[in-house]
């Protein structure tokens, strides 16, 4: 028994926990092999100065940096699609929480239509992460790059 809270309490110390609610409940080692994975290909997670924190300098996405609790579709100089954009902007700025983060990853476009309730809008993002666990534990892996960003969002 002593070993289980131990662990959990492990666990628990290992999670980001954000001042504003953007906790991450997933497991963040697991999320880094996911993301090497499933990722990198396009993405890269890259500080302030530019430094290359994980990826292969892929452009094809937006920078990851800081995204727990970052303005969706707000990274500057990315090239978004119209239906991101129009998301970031709802509510004077929604952010990415780790709900937002799954449901987007797991299916861009159907994510979209549904949020905006608009059968018409389109994601250019067409990867899908197929497994929510892995999707909740690359979500725990990013938001370990830049909390501090995060918390003062």
């Amino acid at each position: 028994m002593t070993k289980f809270i131990y662990a959990a309490a492990a666990a628990l110390l290992a999670t980001p926990a954000f001042a504003d609610g953007h906790a991450a409940t997933g497991d963040a080692a697991a999320g880094e092999e996911q993301f090497n994975r499933q990722c990198v290909a396009c993405h890269i997670v890259a500080d302030a100065d530019g430094e290359v924190l994980a990826g292969r300098n892929a452009r094809t996405g937006p920078n990851l940096y800081a995204v727990a609790g970052r303005q969706i579709g707000s990274v500057e100089d990315f090239r978004y699609g119209d239906s991101i954009v129009e998301v970031g902007e709802m509510n004077d700025g929604t952010v990415w929480t780790e709900e937002l983060f799954i449901g987007y990853v797991q299916d861009p476009t159907g994510w979209l239509r549904e949020t905006l309730d608009n059968n018409r809008a389109r994601g250019k993002m067409a990867y899908r992460v197929r497994d929510e666990e892995e999707a909740l534990n690359i979500y725990a892996y990013l938001a370990t790059f830049g909390a501090e960003e995060a918390e003062s969002n």
